[in-house]
């Protein structure tokens, strides 16, 4: 796993995710996670007051797990029941999955036109389509 390779630099990480038993079994140096849907591990879109409190708590994490291969749970909900969990987990009785998720295709999908903008401005002058960090 790419974590433990950057942590045997001397860097420290923290995986964020949506799915426990598959974070469990690649065992990475720490971990949070949140019950929610995949794809939204940083939060519901268009809520940034949520999105922030799940940075916080993950950067606090970062400081704090001492134990290797220890997962956090966060405490937040991604709704007041599971029901969400119906459309998207459970296969229906005809054994496929409802997943209720938006296509997918190779056009890349920001969170806000400025997000857009930005990425936009970042490849015209000469940074990575595909890296995080601009240049």
């Amino acid at each position: 796993m790419i974590a433990r390779e950057i942590e045997a630099r001397g860097i420290p990480t923290i995986c964020m995710s949506s799915a426990f038993s598959i974070t469990a079994a690649v065992n990475p140096p720490r971990a949070v996670f949140l019950d929610f849907p995949l794809g939204h591990t940083a939060g519901k879109a268009d809520d940034k007051g949520l999105q922030r409190k799940i940075m916080i708590d993950t950067l606090s994490a970062l400081d704090s797990i001492q134990v290797p291969g220890t997962i956090r749970p966060l405490p937040y909900r991604w709704a007041e029941d599971d029901v969400w969990k119906d459309s998207v987990m459970r296969p229906d009785p005809a054994g496929k999955h409802n997943d209720s998720r938006i296509e997918r295709n190779e056009e890349p999908q920001y969170q806000s036109d400025a997000d857009r903008q930005e990425a936009a401005a970042t490849l015209a002058a000469g940074g990575c389509a595909t890296c995080f960090f601009p240049g």
